[in-house]
């Protein structure tokens, strides 16, 4: 009914009496709907326009940042048998306290007195070299004594060629004189072969004398030569014993450490929280893990965030992050963080620049001091779920990047990656200058 006379008739026939005009009246429910939608569609158009803070969400475990402060893993570094055990899971040691015994397993270190026996075979091989050493003293002393008495030897040798040779040339003189004399027929025969046969001699003589100048030459060389090679031959054998007596150091120097090695000691204080080899008698070889050491700290706590690689380049450091841990009661609403409910304060402290999983790169967050101090309940190897916080947009817009796929907005970088910036730009102007 339009309605549009003055004359209503509602107020005279009543309505509820007739069918048609009960069949075209809008039934209340629908009005209420109707309200209820326009209120709903009303608010749904004044929360698209509302800010939300865009995030990347990434999964991780609770650590620290210091990799001392995380857990370690004791490993013994020989092989051997566990003789006892002198920790009990859960329970506290400090550095330099024993955790096990070892006892060994191969027959080359089984002599208890092995150090001993190796002490006396170096004692018994740097006496031989210093025998060998006191021999090739003496045998540097005899080719000493050997050269000066060829020197010597020489000397003499060519003193009497000197004088062998002044009485050749005067017999050679007196010769040339004499057949002069004797062709002009001034002197006998016998007189001149008298004459000729000193001359014979003497050149005999100086002759003899330089054949006896090179035998001494050559008989002190032949000795000094047979001497340095008896010298080279003991330098070579004071170079073997010496290195015997090298080797010798260093096995006894392993011996000493091994002896050590049998101590299995913690390497900082902390809890014994897991016993990898626990048996009596088991075998352990090298590097063989024995048992987990988890230090006592809580001024170190971080957390590793892993997130996709398509977010990397959105992230630097500075970013906070908001962090809701596993078994900790929390109502988190990722683009309205100051609404939510049992999250934690965190800062991005470390992005790495390879992917530590496929298609995932690895975060490290520390506790942001602006924000709650994380709970001391909180274990390492927990859990927790994280959300990097980016830009403000409109919700609308939020949407409609989630529906098409695209990566969160990046319109500023932090003011810490600002100020890095311009601090390394300026340092390379420096540098250029």
């Amino acid at each position: 009914m339009l309605n549009l006379s003055r004359n209503r008739i509602d107020k005279i026939i009543d309505q509820e009496k007739l069918y048609s005009l009960r069949a075209i009246r809008t039934p209340k429910a629908g009005k209420i709907l109707a309200r209820w939608m326009i209120i709903i569609m009303t608010l749904f158009l004044i929360i698209l326009f509302v800010p939300w803070q865009q995030n990347v969400r990434g999964t991780g475990l609770v650590t620290a940042f210091d990799p001392m402060n995380r857990p370690q893993t004791i490993e013994t570094a020989i092989a051997g048998r566990i003789q006892a055990w002198h920790v009990l899971e859960g329970e506290y040691v400090d550095k330099g306290d024993t955790i096990i015994t070892l006892s060994e397993i191969r027959e080359k270190y089984f002599d208890p007195e092995l150090l001993i026996r190796l002490q006396e075979q170096i004692a018994a091989k740097e006496r031989g070299l210093q025998a060998k050493e006191l021999k090739a003293a003496a045998l540097q002393r005899q080719i000493n004594a050997l050269d000066e008495t060829m020197r010597n030897k020489i000397e003499q040798a060519k003193a009497k060629l000197e004088a062998e040779k002044i009485r050749f040339l005067y017999a050679e003189n007196q010769f040339e004189r004499n057949t002069k004399l004797f062709e002009a027929g001034n002197i006998p025969l016998t007189k001149y072969q008298e004459i000729e046969y000193k001359f014979q001699g003497a050149q005999a003589d100086f002759v003899n004398m330089q054949i006896e100048l090179d035998r001494v030459r050559a008989e002190y060389l032949d000795k000094i030569s047979k001497a340095e090679s008896d010298l080279n031959n003991t330098q070579s054998e004071i170079f073997d014993t010496a290195g015997e007596v090298a080797k010798l150091r260093n096995e006894y120097s392993n011996m000493r450490i091994r002896n050590e090695q049998y101590q299995i000691i913690a390497p900082q204080t902390g809890v014994v929280v897991r016993a990898i080899k626990a048996g009596i008698g088991e075998t352990i070889k090298e590097g063989d893990p024995v048992c987990t050491i988890m230090p006592l700290t809580e001024s170190d706590l971080a957390v590793e965030l892993y997130i996709k690689a398509m977010d990397v380049p959105l992230i630097s450091k500075g970013r906070k992050v908001r962090i809701e841990f596993d078994g900790w009661p929390a109502l988190q609403f990722s683009g309205w963080p100051s609404v939510s409910v049992g999250t934690f304060g965190g800062e991005v402290k470390v992005i790495d620049y390879v992917n530590s999983k496929p298609g995932e790169f690895r975060l490290l967050v520390v506790p942001d001091k602006q924000d709650d101090a994380w709970p001391k309940q909180i274990r390492f190897g927990s859990g927790i779920k994280g959300w990097v916080m980016l830009d403000n947009v409109p919700v609308w817009y939020e949407i409609w990047r989630q529906l098409n796929g695209f990566p969160p907005s990046l319109y500023e970088a932090p003011l810490d990656e600002v100020l890095e910036r311009k601090q390394r730009k300026a340092i390379e102007n420096y540098d250029q200058k």
